[in-house]
C-alpha cells in the first residue's frame, strides 16, 4: 500500500497534468507508475492504490498510451495486463513539443502574411511568436540528439 507521502506526490503529479489540460486521474496514474516499487503495475493495483474505478483506470491508461507516456505489457502465462512508464516517454514528450512549436510558427507566419503591409507595431506580436517558435524548432532536435547521446553513454 502507498504511504501518505507517496499519495501526496501522486496528487501533485495529477494536479500538474490538470495544468497541462490533461485529466487529473491520468496524472495520478503516471505519478504512481513513476514511484511504484516495481516498474510493472497491474490495473488492479492502480484501482487499489488510487481508489479509482476500473473504468477510470482503463480509460486513463488508454489515454496515457496514446500520448506515448505509458506502455501496456503482457507477460507470458499471465492473463493480466501491466502498465509501465514508456521507455521513450521523455523523448516522445519533447517530440510533441517540437510539433507544437512548428504549428505555432506556421500560425504566426499565416498571420504575418495576412497582415502584410500593415503597421509594424501590429505585426510585432506575430513576429515575436514566429521568432520564438522558429528557435524552438531549431533547438529541440539538437536537444533530442544530445539526450540520446547521453542515454547511450549511460547504457555503456
Amino acid at each position: 500500500m502507498a504511504s501518505q507521502e507517496e499519495l501526496i506526490y501522486v496528487e501533485k503529479v495529477g494536479r500538474y497534468f490538470e495544468q497541462l489540460t490533461l485529466p487529473r486521474m491520468a496524472g495520478r496514474i503516471f505519478g504512481w507508475l513513476l514511484i511504484s516499487e516495481t516498474p510493472l503495475v497491474s490495473a488492479n493495483e492502480l484501482v487499489d492504490v488510487l481508489q479509482a474505478s476500473k473504468s477510470s483506470i482503463s480509460s486513463m491508461t488508454r489515454l496515457l498510451i496514446q500520448i506515448d507516456l505509458v506502455e501496456l505489457v503482457s507477460l507470458p502465462g499471465d492473463r493480466r495486463d501491466y502498465y509501465r512508464v514508456a521507455a521513450n516517454a521523455w523523448a516522445s514528450s519533447l517530440r510533441a513539443r517540437l510539433a507544437q512549436a512548428q504549428a505555432f510558427r506556421l500560425l504566426a507566419e499565416e498571420g504575418l502574411a495576412l497582415l502584410a503591409g500593415s503597421d509594424p507595431e501590429r505585426r510585432l506580436r506575430l513576429e515575436e511568436m514566429r521568432g520564438l517558435y522558429a528557435m524552438l524548432e531549431a533547438e529541440i532536435p539538437k536537444l533530442l540528439e544530445r539526450w540520446q547521446s547521453e542515454q547511450k553513454k549511460l547504457e555503456a
